[in-house]
């Protein structure tokens, strides 16, 4: 009999077929890089399976003798019995092999590794004072990944350079392609110890690298629960509607909007709420005052950033993409407040067009509907991954807001430089003139982007841990998605984990990586005066590569 395909599967075997195709080759160089890798696993296994193939064969041998009938084949329910017998025998091997067990049930190691660990927790673990009631509940906690650095302070004196390591980096950092200077750290992230400085205080221009100090800088000071609402109110007795911003720079208008506070959905309630109060008619006005300051970056109008403002849907793109570079509106705030306009008529609302000028809600306006944002840790994420420069400039004037600054570039700035001393983090020769790196005024140390890595996987810091999930993965996500692809790059597959940094001449990458003995290391290269973008990019990945498959010692 022949069934005929769904029509549902038929609509779908195209995209699954550019799927397959996408992700194929992708497979194929992670098979390549982690093939020695599950070798040596391969044979650290191989001792305990083979004690339980010894205990589980002579009981498989007994029951098919006993099960097996004079006339021939097995029957349905003599194989099914047999299978539950082999499944259940290789299961209390298993489970005795992973042991020693206590008489609670618990795995001994598991239990004294969770009372040496004590009772650790985070702040994104619990409510504090200034969380409010309607916020998410936090995530339960999880075993922690690393070990805690501890009281370790970090300094920006020499440390002891790792011999065998520096034979590897020093001549893939003197690559030619990579400019005439350079600063280059690596730390064990477990213990804090510097294993590489090649002129690591060097304070050099960040480029992109600068979003790592942004993200640790504002889930330190607002923390990863947070979210930015976006609100509707309105003015009583006057049918005066008022959009107000709340800063959040992922908030869009598509239909789709992909788990990002929605405009759709703020006028679908805005909508209800005023037919709730018999309104069906209202004068629309915006309100952007959240953020001072100049909305234009130094680096004037740039498709890279769009004029940076409390109200924006879609980061004032003009086109369809949610990443990268396009054209961007001159005044987001005002046409998301058009198109809010626009919901309202469509939902039935009659919506004067907004004025072309913001003005300020007054503080007598009631909310008739809100809308958040995810919260900050996926803010960040989505920041680092993309290297989301409308992100980043919101998220540094949130970390202004958080600590009592100025909500402007300058004051970002200076909200980020004030929240990382009170890390301890080592900010001599530090500069900051913005959040995302654009500014090329900024500078940064290998020193300090290492001790922000590092800090962010230390188990007292559990709020920061979105810096490190963040981070793009070497071949297949942001902006290492279309890397580490040919020769000696390629062993960096699916290992490194790194932000990217680029402007005319300057090129950085800082991130993470587990060595060829499982040491989780944080690294940062930063160098200045390359004259090919592609090549210098090409020389970073390979000394990220080589820094992976490295078990210097």
């Amino acid at each position: 009999m022949v069934v005929p395909e769904l029509r549902a599967w038929q609509a779908a075997r195209p995209h699954l077929v550019r799927a397959a195709q996408t992700v194929k080759p992708r497979l194929a160089r992670v098979a390549q890089a982690v093939q020695p890798r599950a070798a040596r696993s391969a044979d650290a296994v191989r001792p305990r399976v083979t004690p339980l193939t010894g205990v589980v064969k002579p009981h498989v041998a007994r029951v098919a003798r006993a099960l097996r009938p004079r006339a021939g084949g097995l029957t349905t329910p003599q194989l099914t019995a047999v299978a539950a017998t082999v499944g259940l025998t290789l299961a209390a091997g298993a489970a005795t092999a992973a042991g020693p067990w206590d008489s609670t049930g618990q795995r001994t190691a598991e239990r004294l590794r969770a009372a040496a660990w004590g009772h650790e927790g985070g702040a994104d673990h619990g409510r504090g004072p200034g969380t409010a009631e309607q916020a998410p509940a936090p995530a339960p906690s999880a075993a922690a990944v690393l070990t805690a650095l501890g009281a370790a302070t970090f300094t920006t004196k020499s440390a002891s350079v790792d011999g065998a390591l520096a034979g590897v980096l020093d001549p893939l950092l003197r690559d030619a392609s990579l400019g005439s200077r350079h600063s280059a750290s690596v730390v064990d992230v477990t213990t804090g110890k510097h294993l590489y400085d090649s002129s690591a205080g060097d304070a050099l221009t960040p480029a992109s690298t600068t979003k790592i100090a942004t993200a640790v800088a504002v889930l330190s000071a607002a923390g990863p629960d947070h979210r930015l609402a976006t609100r509707a109110v309105l003015e009583p007795g006057t049918g005066k509607l008022v959009l107000v911003g709340g800063g959040d720079p992922t908030l869009t208008a598509r239909k789709d909007a992909g788990g990002w506070a929605s405009l759709r959905t703020l006028a679908d309630e805005t909508a209800a709420a005023l037919r709730q109060r018999h309104v069906a008619s209202v004068t629309l006005a915006y309100d952007a005052s959240l953020f001072t300051g100049p909305m234009k970056h130094p680096i004037g109008d740039n498709d890279n950033l769009a004029p940076v403002t409390a109200l924006t849907a879609d980061e004032g793109r003009t086109d369809d993409s949610t990443s990268g570079p396009a054209p961007r509106s001159t005044d987001p705030a005002a046409d998301t407040a058009r198109t809010f306009g626009g919901l309202l008529r469509e939902r039935g609302i009659k919506t004067s067009a907004p004025g072309a000028s913001p003005a300020k809600a007054a503080p007598r306006a009631q909310t008739l509907a809100s809308v958040q944002s995810p919260p900050l840790s996926a803010l960040v994420e989505r920041m680092l991954t993309n290297s989301d420069n409308d992100i980043a400039e919101a998220l540094a004037r949130q970390t202004a807001l958080a600590t009592g600054g100025q909500p402007s570039f300058d004051g970002g700035a200076a909200a980020i430089s004030a929240r990382l001393g009170k890390l301890g983090l080592p900010l001599a020769g530090a500069q900051f003139h913005d959040g995302s790196g654009l500014n090329r005024a900024d500078r940064l140390t290998a020193d300090l982007l290492t001790a922000l890595l590092a800090t962010a996987g230390s188990q007292a810091h559990p709020e920061l841990r979105p810096v490190l999930t963040g981070l793009p993965v070497a071949g297949f996500t942001g902006t290492l998605s279309d890397r580490y692809e040919d020769g000696a790059e390629r062993s960096g597959v699916g290992v490194v984990r790194a932000k990217t940094g680029s402007l005319t001449g300057v090129n950085s990458l800082a991130g993470t990586v587990v060595d060829a003995d499982g040491r989780l290391l944080a690294f940062a290269f930063l160098t200045d005066g390359s004259m090919d973008q592609t090549t210098a990019r090409a020389a970073l990945d390979r000394t990220a590569a080589a820094l992976a498959g490295c078990g210097c010692r």
